[in-house]
């Protein structure tokens, strides 16, 4: 029974260590994932080809394009030239646009906000420089971002809760990493 036990524990450490539960999806994305103009997939965690990221370099201001395996746009990552704070919009086709911020005042911890009319509000918080941050709804995790899931240098991991808009949690993450940048 003991045995079973320790068993059991070592798959439950495993576990948190590659992300959590079977239900949750883990993306792969690399550390200073793009520099305007380049293109970059972004992969599950098996090693499968799930998004592109296309750095598009516009007249105004930079632009980074999400495209699914097809080429559907799914999102765009544009960052707001004129704002009070750090702040960048994400646009959605047939969804509402989103916005994520920085907060204005910062404790020890990162904090940002992603909002939109369809989701609410998402807080965003941890260190995100360093690539190991949560979002959260109303005290519940939504997604979270660690290195430590995977072993593949300059890489760090992406889950996602089922149910929640993963175009939307990796456009964030995309923009989070342009921003800390």
């Amino acid at each position: 029974m003991a045995l079973l036990g320790r068993r059991e524990d070592r798959q439950e450490r495993r576990e948190e260590r590659r992300g959590g539960g079977d239900d949750n999806e883990i993306f792969q994305m690399r550390e200073k994932l793009v520099s305007i103009g380049d293109d970059y997939w972004i992969e599950t965690n098996r090693g499968r080809r799930a998004f592109k990221v296309d750095g598009k370099v516009a007249r105004i201001r930079d632009t980074l394009i999400i495209r699914d395996l097809a080429g559907n746009e799914v999102a765009k990552v544009q960052e707001r030239k004129v704002a009070i704070r750090d702040t960048m919009s994400i646009e959605r086709p047939g969804h509402p646009d989103a916005t994520i911020k920085k907060a204005l005042i910062n404790p020890l911890r990162e904090r940002f906000t992603l909002s939109a009319d369809d989701i609410g509000e998402i807080d965003i918080q941890g260190n995100i420089v360093d690539h190991e941050y949560r979002f959260e709804r109303g005290g519940a995790k939504v997604a979270e971002v660690s290195k430590r899931w995977l072993r593949l240098r300059d890489t760090y991991g992406v889950e996602i809760a089922p149910g929640q808009d993963i175009a939307l949690i990796l456009a964030a993450t995309v923009a989070l990493d342009q921003m800390s940048h």
